[in-house]
């Protein structure tokens, strides 16, 4: 059966856009990286779902790249067993081969635009793409106000925060969950599992469930757990085992999530914006570590920031999805004037190329 997963490598985050694009870079396992060059509207989603496809049907495994302008559509798709990524290097995830040819190449979609019937467009696309890109602008505007908010509630709160308690637990869960086995290299690989997108919130709850059976869900509205797992990182890594790190898509430089698929297993961060299905884990209620008193009396406060934070990220989304609508619609102008059958001829022979005939 085939091993099917979903993930993101760019998020919406207080930073602005963030990528992680580089891991899809001819690592060790890189044999054949693809880059796909085309503006809007040209089909490099549907150029990836056809090789996605042909992936499926000789039973390979595959990870799907969604991307988080757009979720419905695929940035990436990376075939592990065959070394073999397909991405979408245009902007602002721009990927760029480091072996030209020798691993990595281009894949031109642009040959087919009708260029003469778009250039009879070009106010309407000018103004298309200069109106997403400036909702993208008030859209992280707003989500970096989101965040020094929440870093400020984050700060006030984990004050109090009995870290060393979190550490043990994790170490004595970690220990208990390995016993005597041994892992190889201890390789790491970094993903977004989800984060906000101009559809609204989207995770990839079902990859998280087909890479691992024992999940331990760490309950935290506060995002104190960040600094135990990047410690609990190195212990696993160090004891040989690979781990999949997913960030935090609205604060990147923390872990939110760290699985382990070789053992089956996951510890998960969640809060009021991802919440796990019930008796889906075991929880780990990471708020009973905080100092109690002094949360009691920082409640008002932070229920008046929590709001404020609620207020921006609600903003934030909203040009988010003002963002989304007119990027669909620049799309819609594209359309008319591709030679989609072009496309499809190409997907076809780089199928070929890539499966064998």
């Amino acid at each position: 059966m085939t091993l099917k997963t979903e993930f993101f490598l760019g998020a919406n985050s207080a930073e602005g856009f963030y990528s992680l694009y580089d891991q899809l870079r001819e690592g060790e396992r890189m044999r054949d990286l693809i880059v796909l060059k085309g503006g809007p509207g040209v089909g490099k989603s549907t150029f990836m779902r056809c090789i996605g496809n042909q992936a499926e049907e000789k039973g390979l495994q595959i990870e799907y790249i969604r991307c988080s302008g757009d979720p419905d559509s695929l940035d990436a798709v990376w075939l592990p067993q065959l070394g073999t990524a397909v991405v979408d290097g245009t902007a602002p995830h721009v990927v760029e081969p480091a072996y030209p040819a020798a691993v990595g190449r281009y894949v031109n979609l642009g040959q087919f635009y009708n260029v003469d019937r778009l250039k009879e467009r070009r106010r309407e696309i000018v103004a298309c793409t200069n109106g997403y890109q400036a909702e993208y602008r008030k859209a992280y505007a707003c989500l970096h106000a989101c965040g020094a908010v929440r870093a400020e509630m984050e700060g006030s709160a984990g004050a109090g925060f009995d870290y060393e308690k979190l550490r043990r637990r994790l170490k004595n869960i970690w220990q208990r969950e390995r016993g005597k086995k041994r892992g190889g290299i201890g390789r790491e690989q970094h993903r977004f599992l989800g984060g906000l997108t101009p559809a609204g919130r989207w995770w990839c709850t079902d990859s998280l469930f087909a890479l691992c059976g024992r999940i331990y869900d760490l309950q935290d509205s506060y995002h104190l757990t960040a600094a135990a797992l990047e410690e609990l990182r190195g212990i696993v890594c160090a004891d040989g085992f690979d781990v999949l790190l997913c960030l935090d898509p609205d604060c990147p430089a923390r872990i939110a999530h760290l699985l382990i698929p070789q053992l089956s297993l996951a510890f998960v961060t969640t809060d009021h914006t991802f919440v796990l299905p019930e008796k889906s884990a075991r929880r780990v209620r990471v708020e009973a570590m905080m100092d109690r008193e002094r949360l009691r009396t920082l409640r008002g406060g932070l229920r008046l920031k929590r709001r404020l934070a609620e207020a921006l990220e609600e903003e934030g989304a909203e040009h988010l999805r003002l963002a989304g609508e007119k990027h669909k619609e620049l799309e819609l102008i594209y359309h008319p004037f591709v030679d989609f059958d072009g496309v499809m001829d190409l997907a076809a022979r780089e199928s070929r190329r890539i499966f064998g005939a």
